[in-house]
């Protein structure tokens, strides 16, 4: 999979939802509605847009077929997430504590 670009579309200081980012693949397909979810220890993730059905199951619409294009989608976005933050000059990065990477999360 080829990431050819990714825009934060939106940035929000809220506990959980940290921003929605669009990408686009091999400068052919857009997937739109990415979040970028911050878990209760600090950890940020990557969710795939869904739909919530009547059942109140939610389901992907769109999303990697396996764990390593998840692995790379999830650190493309995550990466241009922290540069994003970084030059609005927002106090986050809240996987990182006194210099130290937080209990289970993933930095790269």
């Amino acid at each position: 999979m080829n990431i050819t670009d990714i825009k934060i579309r939106k940035t929000f200081d809220q506990p959980i939802l940290k921003a929605v980012v669009s990408i686009t693949i091999n400068d052919e397909i857009a997937i739109h509605d990415i979040k970028v979810i911050q878990r209760q220890t600090g950890c940020l993730f990557v969710a795939m847009p869904s739909r919530r059905y009547d059942t109140g199951v939610h389901r992907d619409i769109a999303h990697p077929i396996d764990s390593e294009a998840r692995k790379s989608l999830e650190k493309q976005v995550l990466s241009e997430y922290y540069n994003q933050v970084e030059k609005l000059n927002l106090s986050l990065k809240p996987a990182v504590i006194d210099g130290e990477i937080a209990a289970g999360c993933e930095l790269f």
